[in-house]
């Protein structure tokens, strides 16, 4: 799976995200762009889009995409909290849905 790591997520958690082809907000160039738009390109080039924004799958039409949310919930966006999600994290890239979110945590 082409995973994409929104800029609200530490970078290096995708050292922890194996068998993946994983990039992120700043290696794409993507790191000033809104949401609405970043989930349209993100669309064309990845499987699974991975934030931490809460009010994402609300603010947006995810039925239009073609692309799988996933949404973590941790105490914060820290590397130390994400990485405590990873297992799960894992499991839910396996069996995400395009168009849907799927909250993790």
């Amino acid at each position: 799976m082409k995973v994409f790591l929104d800029e609200c997520i530490d970078w290096r958690l995708a050292r922890d995200i194996t068998g993946h082809d994983v990039a992120t907000a700043r290696q794409m160039g993507w790191t000033s762009i809104r949401n609405g738009e970043l989930l349209a390109l993100a669309s064309q080039q990845f499987d699974v889009f991975v934030t931490v924004d809460r009010n994402l799958s609300f603010q947006q039409n995810l039925d239009a995409l073609t692309i799988a949310v996933i949404v973590l919930h941790a105490p914060s966006n820290r590397l130390a909290d994400l990485k405590a999600l990873v297992p799960e994290l894992m499991r839910a890239i396996g069996s995400a849905k395009p168009g849907a979110a799927t909250i993790v945590g």
